[in-house]
């Protein structure tokens, strides 16, 4: 489902709504509430407005249980490491609990943590056929989501939910969901803004199927929903609006 709005300030409170309602109608239904975070500059203000009134007061912190789509493998001190921006931005200001906080290792070797990350994820869906409640996803201007870039493994391991590589083009290690465990999600969101992001997102909802190059096509909930939050810019090829 395409939700287009003027621009990234609109799409971002448009969706700090949406996200906010679904937590809120999700909750009356079960204890707790399972949530994939993403790391980039697009969820920034997304995540400053959840931690603003009105939506702060609306969520119940402390039964969401946060996990992360992927991570570079640098320390948790470095300015590129996807959870410290979403401490900045978010954590640090709302009273969530620690331990219901689950971030991608990077003390250890990116295989090592890759493993003990699926461990965690098991523990959490046991029987392995639904997983997140939510799951919030970037898309770069080469069509890559998570650490899915276009020509890396990562794009076909089928079988485990976290797997780890070395990506060239960025002279570091990353570690990642894979598409088959976001594909068990209940809901799962794509947050894309800007002219730039204008060619990929064509290419990956209205062009032919081709995985190595666009990897975010890999992304298709197998019963659960998948949204597009995107802005007028981003939406500028879509023929189909």
């Amino acid at each position: 489902m395409l939700h287009i709005y003027k621009d990234a300030n609109e799409v971002s409170i448009a969706l700090a709504e949406w996200t906010t309602s679904l937590i809120e109608t999700t909750l009356q239904k079960q204890d707790g509430f399972t949530w994939v975070l993403t790391g980039g500059n697009s969820p920034k203000q997304l995540y400053e407005l959840l931690a603003q009134s009105p939506y702060r007061e609306r969520i119940q912190w402390e039964k969401l249980h946060f996990f992360w789509g992927d991570e570079r493998a640098v320390p948790f001190e470095d300015s590129r490491n996807n959870a410290r921006m979403t401490f900045e931005a978010l954590l640090n200001n709302v009273p969530v609990k620690r331990e219901q906080v689950h971030i991608m290792q990077t003390d250890i070797t990116p295989d090592a943590s890759a493993v003990a990350y699926e461990k965690i994820l098991h523990t959490y869906f046991p029987a392995g056929n639904v997983t997140f409640d939510l799951v919030l996803n970037g898309m770069g201007d080469d069509a890559h989501t998570l650490s899915l870039f276009p020509g890396s493994p990562a794009i076909k391991e089928q079988d485990a939910w976290v797997t780890s590589f070395w990506l060239q083009a960025q002279d570091m290690y990353r570690i990642t969901l894979t598409a088959p465990v976001v594909n068990l999600a209940k809901h799962v969101v794509f947050l894309t803004f800007g002219a730039n992001k204008a060619n990929a997102l064509h290419h990956v909802l209205e062009g032919e199927t081709n995985i190595e190059l666009y990897p975010s096509q890999l992304i298709r909930p197998q019963s659960g929903s998948l949204h597009w939050f995107i802005d007028e810019a981003a939406a500028g090829k879509l023929t189909k609006k």
